[in-house]
């Protein structure tokens, strides 16, 4: 079996920080891969300013080489648009890959906004990793008020494929401080360089 963590986003652009977060978590929880989850459409996000999804997809390739990280469109593939029908599809689709889901804390902190969020954790374990400025709010959150019970110890992380759901571990390392909203800031037409990225067929996994 696979053991594979997921990172879903928009990845507008993918930046160092989603492949510093990547790196860490293949350590700690001992992945043979990530897949990086570019959605076609984020349900909590405004489509204003989303750059094209070929363009994410391309951001996302060029930032995910040389490691074991892969950009997948299988989102799209699958036709979903929320997290918790992506999760019920994937096991049949990959039915000899263990997954488990990645996620900054500020995810954490509007979890109970997403569709079937409780549900999402009774899919997948969960691994929450650190990102500056967003720990109280994410300790506070009414998803984490729920999740709380469920959390395992650190030095457990790379057990993980035999924990009962729903199971959460809090990841902690030097956080790269790299935000997509202040790279769109600076250069709000950075799609433009991806504008000619297309997703191949060998983007999704096999």
């Amino acid at each position: 079996m696979k053991r594979i963590g997921i990172l879903g986003g928009s990845f507008n652009p993918a930046h160092r920080g989603h492949r510093a977060i990547s790196l860490h978590a293949l350590r700690a929880l001992e992945l043979d891969e990530v897949w990086w989850m570019v959605s076609p459409g984020n349900p909590l996000k405004e489509a204003k300013g989303m750059a094209p999804f070929a363009a994410r997809m391309a951001s996302a390739r060029a930032m995910a080489r040389h490691a074991p990280i892969r950009p997948t469109a299988v989102e799209k593939r699958l036709k979903t648009r929320y997290t918790v029908d992506t999760l019920t599809k994937l096991p049949r689709l990959y039915p000899k890959h263990q997954f488990i889901w990645l996620m900054g804390g500020d995810n954490l902190a509007q979890f109970d906004r997403w569709r079937g969020w409780r549900r999402i954790a009774r899919q997948v374990p969960i691994a929450v990793i650190a990102r500056p400025g967003y720990d109280r709010a994410a300790h506070a959150s009414p998803a984490m008020s729920w999740l709380r019970r469920f959390v395992r110890p650190a030095r457990q992380a790379k057990t993980w494929t035999k924990w009962s759901l729903p199971a959460l571990v809090l990841l902690r390392f030097r956080p790269d401080p790299t935000s997509a909203t202040r790279l769109r800031a600076a250069d709000p037409g950075w799609h433009g360089r991806f504008s000619r990225g297309r997703t191949p067929p060998s983007s999704d996994p096999h």
